[in-house]
């Protein structure tokens, strides 16, 4: 299939054409304001669907969004028509069209232009009246309000609310593109005489400021954003594709003394902690047990001996592990245990604890095994 994107270097065709690309297709055809009109004619006599995601939302002159959401639209199927080419046609207005503003009669012109087409020629249209849209490549201060947060946060940078009760609809670009492959597929979700994309989220503009800003503290208290709420999981990802290039990465505190070291990597409330312990040749670490706080470790690197025993018993339990073969030892209750590096280099072990350490109640007994 030869699929035709114009608008091909904007946010929405970006993600379009890479995800075209991971899906197999290969014959694509990308139109940008930077290309001559006269391959929208070569393309138009060609493709077998339209992606027609062109269009004009921050002009300089407001009779900028006539002639790029109208006339570029009116040019294309002008062109399609001419070429008696019957490909199916999906273009993306906005809820803004019922507006009575520039932008929203530039977009209700559009819609209008694509209606007739479809009256006209009886070809396939698909008419996307789409929300706030948010995702990674998007453009601060000129896409979403989303990206704009997201950007500033990231860099220190103040961020404007005007109104935090203001509620949004937003979407993510995933979702978007999810439904656009059900349209090319000639399935797509209809409301009314619109396609829609199902999965939308609602928040206010307030809390979406308090959402991406608590983004960049996890880095400080070392927690993980609820991923079991689908909006914060989309929103933590178009948050890290704002990081500058230059901050990737982020230093954590080590504990290090003669033993070794042992650093805190990830603290959730609901799903514990996460630390990186090393020990050098021959320390012993722990022996000490728990009422109800549980352990697991993973010995990444070098050679460990994990013992057991119950508090009451003299009947030790031993595990040999190595980072030659991963093997998770769980830490049950009422055993004190210890960790020792048998081998000649240090030590590494991944150590999940159920629970964030609370010096007020660290449920720890020192107790040799």
């Amino acid at each position: 299939m030869k699929i035709l994107v114009t608008g091909s270097k904007g946010f929405v065709g970006k993600n379009l054409i890479a995800e075209l690309r991971n899906k197999g297709y290969n014959d694509i055809y990308e139109f940008s304001r930077e290309c001559d009109n006269s391959l929208l004619e070569k393309y138009t006599k060609d493709c077998d669907f339209v992606f027609h995601l062109a269009g004009v939302n921050r002009p300089n002159d407001e009779n900028e969004f006539m002639e790029g959401n109208f006339g570029l639209t009116a040019e294309l199927l002008s062109l399609l028509k001419k070429s008696s080419n019957k490909a199916p046609v999906l273009i993306t207005s906005s809820i803004q069209a019922v507006r009575d503003n520039p932008y929203g009669i530039s977009k209700k012109a559009g819609e209008d232009l694509l209606f007739d087409y479809y009256k006209e020629t009886d070809v396939k249209v698909f008419i996307y009246r789409l929300p706030n849209l948010f995702g990674k490549w998007s453009k601060p201060n000129y896409n979403t309000v989303v990206a704009t947060y997201c950007h500033n946060v990231a860099r220190n940078l103040d961020i404007q609310i005007n109104n935090p009760d203001a509620e949004l609809t937003l979407c993510y670009i995933d979702d978007v593109l999810e439904e656009f492959f059900r349209a090319i597929d000639g399935k797509p979700t209809i409301s009314d005489d619109y396609c829609v994309v199902p999965v939308t989220h609602k928040i206010k503009l307030g809390e979406l400021a308090n959402v991406i800003k608590s983004f960049k503290e996890t880095r400080g208290n070392l927690s993980i954003p609820n991923m079991e709420d689908s909006l914060t999981k989309k929103l933590y990802s178009t948050y890290l594709s704002f990081l500058p290039e230059n901050e990737f990465s982020y230093d954590l505190k080590m504990n290090c003394d003669p033993r070794g070291s042992f650093t805190e990597f990830i603290r959730t409330p609901e799903r514990g902690q996460v630390s990186i312990n090393v020990s050098k040749p021959g320390i012993t670490k722990g022996n000490h047990w728990h009422h109800t706080k549980n352990e697991k470790f993973l010995v990444v690197s070098g050679e460990g001996l994990i013992r057991f025993r119950k508090p009451d018993s003299e009947e030790i339990t031993e595990y040999r592990v190595s980072g030659e073969k991963l093997q998770v030892v769980d830490i049950p209750t009422g055993y004190t245990h210890s960790i020792v590096n048998v081998g000649e280099k240090d030590l590494v072990t991944v150590m999940w604890v159920n629970e964030c350490f609370n010096p007020e109640k660290p449920d720890t007994y020192f107790l040799e095994v």
